[in-house]
């Protein structure tokens, strides 16, 4: 009977949807899903740079296919492995649902690496700045949910830091422009799928990325004709050109992975947050370890953006906390068992995870 209890709780734990979901959240919690986040997102930043300058290769799309194309190929591998974790029953989750977070997803990540090669570095972060309010906006017409006053301050201050830290890199192009304002709607919409669908239907990071990738891929391909110039075929596929342009794929995997994991153990706006403090800690550690002079207003502007992220990460927190202290009864009756306890323990804490 022990070896039989023993079977079931293990194929609980390992080979239905909501046991996986439980097994993301025990070893991926917020800090470390965002930490995990934070090095990939560095790394495939200066990959993409040194891919589209060094190398020569000017094809956002193109490079945004072969980063899900990779993908797709190692979801296929854990899979034919047994390593990828149980999708929620169909029922549980509309399939129209599935294929909008495809869709969404392409223009998402097509139109931000197409912004990234037409717009500075400075017009692009402040079209970033636009998907905060966009996201606070969209949670509140789609789910009613609303945010308090001293995190509309914080998230201003963020933006505001942001803005002046990148304004001396603003340079205006019209078709960039375009591309940017384009991009920002999909953006916010994708992150907010993403978050909802992992915190309210117990998907995993990989298994919702397994379900997706060949929507997107079939979108990206259908935007390759209209944003991609001619000429990929006739590019310089060498030995060294390739390894680099393999190395932005593999960065890519890991970094729709982190992304996905950062997105269901936090929310939409932590993520798009986490984003700015990038910047702004690349801009202020340049400056200190690498002698860079970016100038006094843009430090001004980091240096306030970071208090402002602080803060706002020091109320989610304080949140966290306090709907954990909400969950714990009064009075604990005295004949619960300490299985019963740990249990009770072990949801406060997954809910916990989820109002982060």
């Amino acid at each position: 009977k022990a070896l039989e209890e023993l079977r079931g709780s293990l194929y609980n734990e390992l080979r239905t949807s909501e046991g996986a979901k439980r097994q993301q959240q025990r070893f991926c919690g917020p800090v470390v899903a965002m930490t995990f986040n934070f090095f990939v997102a560095v790394g495939i930043i200066l990959t993409n740079k040194l891919v589209m300058g060094r190398v020569g290769f000017n094809f956002p799309i193109f490079l945004t296919l072969l980063h899900y194309a990779v993908s797709w190929l190692l979801l296929a591998i854990f899979k034919t492995l047994s390593w990828l974790p149980v999708s929620p029953p169909a029922k549980t989750t509309p399939s129209s649902s599935i294929f909008l977070l495809g869709a969404i997803m392409a223009f998402a990540s097509g139109l931000a690496n197409t912004s990234l090669k037409y717009n500075s570095v400075g017009f692009y972060q402040m079209a970033k700045i636009a998907v905060t309010p966009t996201i606070v906006l969209a949670e509140f017409v789609l789910f009613r949910k609303t945010i308090s006053f001293k995190k509309v301050l914080a998230l201003g201050a963020v933006s505001a830091g942001v803005a002046v830290a990148t304004v001396t890199d603003l340079q205006f192009n019209a078709f960039g422009a375009c591309i940017a304002l384009a991009w920002i709607v999909p953006s916010a919409i994708n992150k907010i799928l993403w978050s909802s669908l992992q915190q309210q239907a117990n998907w995993t990071a990989l298994a919702l990325m397994w379900k997706t990738t060949p929507i997107t891929i079939f979108f990206l391909l259908a935007l390759m004709p209209w944003l991609d110039p001619p000429g990929v075929l006739l590019f310089k596929w060498d030995i060294n050109n390739s390894c680099a342009i393999l190395s932005s794929a593999l960065l890519g995997f890991l970094l729709q992975w982190s992304g996905a994991l950062a997105l269901g153990a936090t929310s939409a706006t932590s993520h798009v947050v986490l984003g700015q403090f990038k910047t702004c800690v690349i801009l202020v550690g340049g400056y200190i370890l690498l002698d860079s002079d970016p100038g006094l207003v843009s430090l001004s502007g980091a240096v306030f953006a970071l208090a402002g992220m602080s803060v706002y990460t020091s109320l989610n927190l304080k949140e966290s906390k306090d709907g954990s202290n909400k969950q714990i009864p009064v009075q604990t009756p005295v004949s619960k068992t300490k299985t019963s306890e740990n249990g009770s323990e072990e949801s406060t804490v997954i809910k916990t995870t989820n109002d982060v």
